[in-house]
């Protein structure tokens, strides 16, 4: 199975620190989110990803490609944890690039996938979400999907106050972790939302998706939305993720995240811990 992942987007929230740097380049702890992602499909056995991108985005594509001079400045100061450290992020998967030209929404960057995916069902991993688990998110999905042969996305339970922010699915339970998907809707009011089971932006799609992208008209935001495809697909399974979810959405939950992951490191974890408990006293 082939992975896609979104990387054109703007990352307006995030400015003026996105203004010439990728919201996916941007550091949580010691690496950048879209590497977490890609680590993410690694896991899950995928060695084939597709980066969609747009302009002012190459540092993507610098950051898993070869870096000589950094290597062999490496080399010769004897400093090989840092040197296994990047050139095995230059080897970790077939990685391709396609650039979003015009800023049309999510269900428009995954249709630039088309050509590469070439009629097979494919993973989506979006880079606002650091997902982490002992089974990856995306392997979850993958076993539903070889299971019922479907479209399987992942979903988790959503505060009331971030609604609004989400897809919300409309479903049938199956067992304790699986939905069968009746309808989704996208970022709903409260009052409208027919569940708190929002989409968390992993999913397992089957190629006809493509067709009914086309065929939608521009929705919320004026884009081409994902979530109003999906609608029109026969069959969709919603699976509840098991693990711990980091959303990289804004610049307080993009802190957040990074405090959390230094505190699973232990060579910082201490002393964070204590600047912590100072500046909060």
């Amino acid at each position: 199975m082939k992975a896609v992942i979104p990387a054109a987007g703007l990352g307006t929230r995030f400015l003026p620190a996105t203004k010439a740097q990728p919201k996916e380049m941007l550091p949580v702890f010691n690496k950048p989110t879209i590497q977490y992602v890609v680590e993410e499909a690694v896991s899950s056995g995928i060695d084939d990803i597709l980066i969609i991108t747009g302009k002012g985005k190459r540092s993507i594509e610098d950051h898993f490609d070869r870096s000589f001079e950094l290597e062999y400045f490496l080399q010769n100061s004897g400093k090989t944890n840092y040197l296994n450290e990047i050139e095995s992020i230059s080897e970790m998967a077939d990685i391709y690039y396609v650039r979003q030209k015009k800023q049309k929404g999510l269900g428009d960057a995954i249709l630039c996938a088309k050509k590469h995916i070439d009629g097979e069902s494919f993973a989506v991993l979006l880079g606002d979400t650091i997902a982490q688990s002992n089974v990856p998110c995306t392997k979850q999905l993958m076993d539903v999907h070889e299971k019922y042969g479907s479209t399987v996305i992942a979903i988790e339970e959503v505060p009331d106050e971030r609604i609004e922010r989400y897809g919300i699915i409309k479903g049938k339970k199956i067992d304790d972790s699986l939905y069968k998907i009746e309808d989704l809707i996208e970022k709903p009011k409260l009052e409208d939302a027919p569940s708190n089971l929002g989409i968390i932006g992993r999913y397992i799609l089957a190629p006809e998706i493509f067709d009914y992208i086309t065929e939608i008209d521009p929705g919320v935001g004026g884009e081409i939305q994902l979530t109003d495809a999906l609608r029109l697909l026969d069959e969709i399974y919603g699976c509840i993720f098991n693990g711990k979810l980091h959303d990289i959405g804004n610049t307080v939950d993009w802190l957040k995240s990074s405090i959390e992951i230094a505190m699973e490191h232990d060579e910082v974890k201490d002393e964070l811990r204590e600047y912590l408990l100072k500046i909060l006293k």
